[in-house]
């Protein structure tokens, strides 16, 4: 059974100051991203070799190095001098994605790009992956199913395309303030209930909660700033909350390559419901690896607002330790 408190507060020092660094604590993919930004893509070779079939870790890396500067054409490069690399093939088609989403490449080439890697790569979720990215800013909601249904397949607790789907039926439907049956709601709960016991996918709940906030607020039904909001302090959303911490005492999930991603949905919920402690305690555990989601949700500064927030939480949680 979970411990009843959340873990003591360490206090002799103070935590590092936040960075948004989609690579977060894999240090190794922060050395291969360097590598990457100068063109040594051999180093990107070894660590994808490295990585193997741990399919989400595969996917939080090629996604990162993605984004790195010059990407795709450093891939291309990679791709030429090893044309059978379904690696190379891969992050080419990832990094052509992320220049479709930018205006920078057409639609069509990014997504030919994706079907070439799953052609050469038929086991790999991940450039399924990278059609879901795509097609959730630019297809409809039967290319995500596909793309999704596709990646479950190969990998069906894979956790980036769990988030993405839910985000995006948090869009698809703004009204409903505190409705469980909401399709967001609905397939969160359905992941985390199928998902095993130790699977990250237990606070997949909290997170489409919180996508349905950023949907309302963007739709005007919800104002801008979360501290302002009843969204995290009705009946269910407490159940929820409750429910997620709960799994993270037991589990934690600290070994997994998006752990901090669903430490930082966590810590937001917990904050805004004002639940300081177990706040405190989660801040504890994120240190400086600070994501952009949720805190940018409603345009708010990222870092101000992830700043502003463990500033309160962990004081708060001292005061209330000194009584």
């Amino acid at each position: 059974m979970p411990p009843a408190t959340p873990p003591a507060l360490r206090r002799a020092r103070c935590p590092d100051a936040p960075v948004l660094a989609p690579a977060l604590d894999d240090t190794e993919l922060v050395i291969a991203a360097d590598a990457l930004a100068l063109g040594q893509w051999a180093r990107v070779r070894t660590l994808l070799a490295e990585t193997g079939a741990d399919w989400d870790r595969r996917g939080h890396r090629l996604t990162v190095l993605a984004g790195c500067p010059g990407s795709a054409a450093w891939a291309g490069d990679w791709r030429l001098a090893e044309p059978d690399s379904g690696d190379a093939a891969t992050l080419v088609a990832l990094a052509t994605v992320r220049l479709a989403l930018r205006g920078e490449a057409g639609t069509d080439a990014a997504a030919e790009a994706c079907a070439a890697a799953a052609r050469m790569l038929p086991d790999d979720p991940t450039p399924w992956l990278g059609a879901l990215i795509l097609a959730r800013r630019t297809g409809t909601p039967e290319d995500r199913a596909l793309a999704f249904q596709q990646i479950r397949t190969r990998h069906p607790d894979h956790h980036h395309a769990h988030h993405l789907m839910a985000a995006c039926l948090a869009e698809q439907h703004p009204a409903g303030a505190d409705d469980p049956g909401h399709p967001a709601d609905a397939f969160a709960a359905r992941a985390a209930a199928r998902a095993p016991a130790d699977s990250p996918l237990a606070l997949l709940p909290v997170v489409a909660h919180a996508e349905r906030y950023r949907v309302r607020a963007a739709a005007g039904l919800e104002p801008p700033d979360p501290a302002d909001s009843g969204h995290w302090s009705t009946r269910r959303a407490h159940r929820l909350l409750q429910s997620a911490f709960d799994w993270w005492l037991e589990w934690e999930g600290e070994d997994h390559p998006r752990g901090k991603v669903d430490l930082n949905f966590l810590a937001h919920a917990t904050f805004h419901e004002g639940r300081m402690a177990e706040a405190a305690a989660l801040f504890q555990r994120i240190g400086p690896h600070l994501t952009r989601a949720p805190w940018s949700y409603a345009g708010r500064d990222a870092e101000g607002a992830f700043q502003a927030a463990r500033d309160t939480a962990l004081r708060r949680a001292r005061r209330q330790a000194d009584r």
